[in-house]
This record gives C-alpha cells, structure tokens and sequence, in this order.
C-alpha cells in the first residue's frame, strides 16, 4: 500500500482581485513531501515570481483559489479541529527577515515562552527550561548567553538561529524557510543554511526552501523548481538543471551566478544551451 504524502500541493493556483483587476500569483504549481524520508525542496526565481505565495498557501495561510493544499491526504479546510492543530505545529515556518519577527521590547526568549504555551508547558518550569536549552543547543546557541538578551544585542544570523529553535520545539515534521538569509551577513549565511541541512539529516525534517539564489540551491537542494510569472518552468536534479537548463528564464538565472575569476567579467561566461 502506498504511503501518504506529509503535504501535497497539488495544482494550486491563486489570484488576488477579481474582474479586470484580476492578477495570477500562482498558475497550476504542484510539489510534495513523501511521509517516508526527509526532502529539502527549493523554489527558485526573482521577487513576484509566486514563491512566497505558495509557502503561504503550504503554510495554511492563504487558501488556494484553485487546486488544494493536503496534510496527509487530507485538504486543510477538511481537516478537524485537532488534526488541524497538529498542522500548525507540524508545519513551521522561518521567516526573511529575523528583525521583524522579534518585538524589541521583549527578550529573545518571548517567542520561545510563547511556543511553549501552545504545547501546554510553563516556560518557566523545569520542563520548559529543558526544552528551550535542548533546542537552542541544536542550533549551537548557548542558552546562558541567548536567553536574557534583547533582539538589538544579537546579530541576524543569531536571530534566525533562534527563529529555527522556535520552530524546533514544536518537533516539526516540515519548516518553510522563505528566504532564510537574504537578510543576514554573507558571513552567517553558510551556518543557517548548515542548520537547514543538519535538520534534514540529523532530524528528518523536511524543508521547503524559498530562494533567488541559485548557488545556495545547488549547494543544499534534494530537488529544485524554477518558478517564473507564478508557474514552475523547470524543475528536476540541481546539477542538472544548472549544468543543462532547458527553459529560457533558467538559463538566464544560471548566467546571473557570478563566476568567481577576477579575470572574467559578468555576462562573459559561456551557456549551456538545450539539446
């Protein structure tokens, strides 16, 4: 028997407006998660190309106006009260930019208390603190350090960081990391995307992850999707797809990698073409 996928989007599509001031977002764009292993998927394209659309709609947070969005098997408006709250905690996401989703006049660890509540811990009880600590650890934060700060005293790459160990305590089976470190040093972009990789590997945890940057998708990805004017123009093996792109967008993203010769010039290096 065939086993059901985590989260399936199939055929989804979204529009905002309506009539003459109707506008596509998203156009007939499918992708899954089998229950059975750990991916990390990417979604790759310029800004307004319809991937943070379709993280929202995989997030539950917007609702496709055609095609479905499946938690196990099941469409999310079907979904019971119960198992609907499983998603949310399930399904986690981590966001852009890792300064808005910290209040300045809370200390880091407010989210942390608060994702505890949702599971019916005290934070402040010696479960809670255990689990806070085990989290922060994963993502090689120390506790004693993390917790008694305030959002303007640590780096973005120390915020994300934390933003992942939010998500962590609620044992996820799936995170949407929309454009995780886009926002942060160059310097600290290689350690979060190490942490997406380890939670794949030493957790199991799926990833979507939502990007306009090939080079770190050729780096991470299991799978990779070229999105562009909300549909997906190619997808399949990274490599593959950066070594032979067959769509005309996807070449010219390939071409927009900076090519590290200082001897050579932008636009000067040579594209594969399609057989």
């Amino acid at each position: 028997m065939m086993s059901t996928d985590l989260l399936a989007i199939e055929q989804a599509g979204k529009t905002f407006g309506s009539g003459r001031h109707a506008r596509p977002a998203v156009v007939d764009m499918s992708l899954s998660f089998p229950s059975d292993g750990a991916r990390l998927i990417t979604i790759a394209g310029e800004s307004g190309c319809g991937k943070t659309t379709l993280a929202l709609m995989a997030l539950g947070f917007l609702k496709p106006t055609t095609g479905e969005v499946l938690y196990k098997g099941i469409a999310l408006p079907d979904l019971n009260r119960a198992d609907f709250r499983r998603f949310r905690h399930k399904v986690q996401a981590v966001l852009q930019n890792p300064f808005e989703t910290f209040n300045p006049f809370y200390g880091v660890s407010h989210p942390l208390h608060l994702a505890l509540r949702q599971l019916g811990v005290a934070p402040r009880s010696r479960e809670g603190k255990r689990l806070m600590e085990q989290a922060l650890e994963k993502v090689r934060l120390d506790p004693g350090q993390v917790l008694e700060r305030y959002p303007h005293q640590m780096s973005g790459g120390q915020l994300q960081r934390v933003s992942i160990a939010r998500a962590m305590l609620f044992s996820p089976e799936l995170i949407v990391a929309d454009e995780p470190v886009s926002m942060i040093d160059a310097s600290l972009r290689v350690l979060v995307l190490r942490h997406l990789v380890d939670l794949k590997v030493r957790d199991g945890i799926n990833i979507l992850y939502i990007t306009h940057d090939l080079s770190t998708a050729l780096q991470i990805s299991d799978e990779l999707l070229i999105a562009h004017r909300g549909r997906i123009v190619e997808r399949g093996d990274p490599q593959e797809i950066v070594d032979n792109p067959q769509d005309d967008y996807t070449r010219l993203l390939v071409t927009s990698v900076p090519v590290p010769d200082p001897d050579q010039r932008w636009g000067q290096e040579s594209v594969p073409t399609a057989s």
